[in-house]
């Protein structure tokens, strides 16, 4: 017997609430973001944030996409059949065109499975991928045929989908932007070129018209879009402005309507002022700090855990910040599903003052100290709350005998630095892309390269993520995932901070904003209340 779903408009019931409260049609219905960075592509391939899934997220659906709350719900498949064995999944590509036209078919998903997963792309998510059969070996260069991926069209409205194991995931996984189809006819034609404005086309709902670097990106509503009627904003306004502060003078002199982040500092101004503006919510994400196992005096062990134990994540989350951040002594946030409790660092429950001076003695046993300190480059990308954070960690290893440098770079660079392993200790943050431990424990995995910013490397760690990518039963899968979260944490692989909150600044007029523990809202979604 195969497990089937039944045909469904995706997010019809969110839709038609969104376009009840639109009312009458105005003129021109624009929502302002605030969307903290600038893009280093609007090719669904070679994006890796938050800020970009914004922009390429309305651009572009995949087979299935996110609802109102950021459920997995029918997207560019109207439905699927999945295998007894939970390995092959069929889906029936819905009638929708490109934004030129042209009829999207399976073979466009054949077409841009191919492509990311091909190493002259080296697309930096390409391993989120690798649940499909073949798809490691053809994007590692084991095998050079990209035949053998799993994803085969068995007509223009038909995709077979084999994966080498059963994954609870992968639905979830699929609204991904790794997941997105990209026009072959026009990619084929223009090459990098396809994605300039004017050129670019999507199967979203929205397309990209203009890009002034560093100022705005502005996309229109595509009345093609086969749910087009059910879309009440006919134009979005990114401003990739990083200064949160900045942000707020703009949202309350009503320039942006929507701000993706604001600084914690501002939160006491804000519950007394913008009480009903001021969305905090239960976020599924780790703020993290790399640390790097290559090269340098982190490549050692010892220094690794005194700087994680000298870290007092309390005093970060309740006075630094103070808006609801929860310290992180796991890698994997609690309530991840199908995990159970994480496996936490066995230091944990040591008071403060003891870990302090055993980090200090673990200092002292690799030969460091007051008469010869450790040099630590500490980076972070621009913003008010990872500076604030900087800077008190700053203080915390100075107990240690750490000498701090603090080194800021504009988000774009930020991460290129961490994806060339161009650092000592870094700042970073992962949030789902699908709620799983699998998603953050894959950060440390040796198959994962460069989005494995320390390159930990531990060939028990990787077997046991191998062995349960294989295990279909849920707690067999979340014992081994468990496992090998305890080896990583035991090893220092990374440090955890604090596990996320979503702070965002939503106008009033906005309707469809739904908060959700992927902080995903899609203006596909809203409307602009008159």
């Amino acid at each position: 017997m195969k497990h089937a779903w039944k045909k469904l408009a995706a997010g019809v019931g969110a839709l038609a609430i969104t376009a009840a409260l639109a009312g009458p049609a105005a003129a021109e219905s624009v929502i302002r973001i605030g969307n903290v960075g600038e893009p280093e592509s609007l090719d669904p391939h070679k994006v890796a944030g938050t800020w970009e899934n914004r922009i390429v997220g309305e651009m572009f659906m995949g087979l299935t996409t996110e609802d109102i709350e950021a459920n997995a719900v029918p997207g560019a498949a109207e439905s699927w059949e999945i295998s007894d064995d939970g390995k092959v999944y069929t889906f029936k590509i819905r009638d929708h065109n490109w934004s030129d036209g042209t009829p999207v078919t399976a073979h466009d998903f054949v077409f841009a499975f191919q492509r990311i997963l091909s190493p002259e792309m080296a697309a930096k998510y390409a391993w989120l991928l690798y649940p499909i059969a073949g798809a490691q070996d053809y994007n590692s260069g084991t095998n050079a045929d990209p035949s053998t991926i799993g994803a085969k069209a068995l007509d223009d409205k038909t995709l077979e989908i084999t994966l080498a194991n059963a994954t609870p995931y992968f639905l979830d996984q699929l609204t991904h932007y790794t997941g997105y189809p990209v026009p072959k006819h026009k990619v084929e034609e223009l090459v990098d070129d396809w994605v300039k404005p004017g050129n670019i086309i999507g199967n979203g709902a929205y397309t990209v018209v203009e890009w002034t670097p560093n100022a705005q990106i502005v996309s229109v509503k595509d009345p093609t879009f086969y749910d087009a009627e059910n879309v009440s904003i006919d134009k979005i306004i990114y401003y990739p402005d990083e200064d949160r502060n900045s942000l707020l003078k703009r949202f309350r002199a009503d320039e942006i309507d929507y701000a993706a982040d604001f600084a914690s500092e501002q939160i006491d101004w804000l519950r007394e002022n913008l009480p009903e503006e001021a969305k905090i919510s239960p976020y599924l994400g780790i703020y993290y700090y790399p640390v790097n196992l290559a090269k340098g005096p982190t490549a050692d062990k010892n220094v690794r855990q005194a700087l994680s134990m000298a870290i007092n994540r309390e005093v970060i989350t309740d006075k630094v910040l103070k808006t609801g951040e929860v310290p992180a002594y796991s890698f994997v946030p609690p309530g991840t599903s199908n995990y159970g409790e994480p496996s936490y660092v066995t230091w944990q429950d040591t008071p403060y003052e003891e870990r302090v001076e055993q980090a200090k003695a673990l200092m002292a046993e690799s030969g460091y100290g007051p008469d010869n300190p450790v040099q630590i480059e500490l980076k972070y990308n621009t913003s008010e709350n990872h500076k604030k954070v900087a800077i008190a960690v700053a203080a915390m290893w100075k107990q240690l005998g750490v000498e701090t440098t603090l080194f800021n770079s504009e988000v774009k660079v930020h991460y290129n630095s961490l994806e060339e392993n161009d650092f000592q200790v870094a700042r970073a943050g992962w949030i789902a892309d699908y709620n799983d431990a699998e998603n953050f424990l894959s950060l440390l995995a040796t198959a994962t390269g460069k989005q494995n910013y320390g390159r930990f490397s531990n060939a028990e760690f990787d077997a046991l993520m191998v062995e349960a990518a294989a295990t279909t039963d849920l707690e067999a899968r979340a014992k081994l995932l468990r496992q090998a979260e305890a080896i990583a944490m035991a090893e220092t692989a990374t440090i955890p901070i604090y596990y996320y909150v979503s702070k965002n600044l939503v106008s009033q007029k906005l309707a469809g904003w739904v908060p959700n523990t992927k902080d995903i809202h899609r203006v596909r979604y809203m409307s602009i209340k008159e």
